[in-house]
């Protein structure tokens, strides 16, 4: 009886808000930048959020060739982003045409729209910018 109940309670008990994301709360679907030269596909990598270059533009491509990737499309984009509080994610961005990794967050200030900050020095110096759901 007493593990019964042990195990009943187990199941009962709330899930940590921090460090858990659930699919329907992350912002998945088809997200196109500022200027409309990529398209970045969002979708649960585990627990975590990641993002993928599923179109570019013909300038995005070459910006990226002279950077030296050669297929700008597949490319990880957004990395192992995880829950830090409602409509918010805290990972990794890759910056292609600067070959670079930066600590970033996702905030969703509406259904359709995400500012995406990329930051320098432990979240300093950070640049964002507003994207759509396509």
């Amino acid at each position: 009886m007493i593990a019964f109940l042990s195990a009943a309670a187990m199941m009962l008990a709330p899930a940590p808000l921090m460090g858990t994301t659930a699919t329907h709360d992350m912002p998945i679907g088809l997200w196109q930048n500022p200027k409309g030269t990529i398209r970045v596909r969002t979708m649960p990598c585990g627990d975590a959020l990641c993002g993928a270059i599923a179109g570019a533009t013909a300038t995005a491509e070459a910006d990226a060739r002279d950077a030296g990737i050669t297929n700008l499309i597949g490319i990880e984009l957004l990395k192992d982003y995880r829950k830090v509080g409602p409509d918010r994610w805290a990972g990794t961005v890759y910056v292609p045409d600067m070959g670079h990794s930066f600590s970033s967050r996702i905030v969703q200030v509406a259904p359709d729209t995400l500012k995406i900050s990329g930051c320098l020095i432990g979240g300093w110096l950070c640049k964002s910018q507003i994207w759509k759901r396509v």
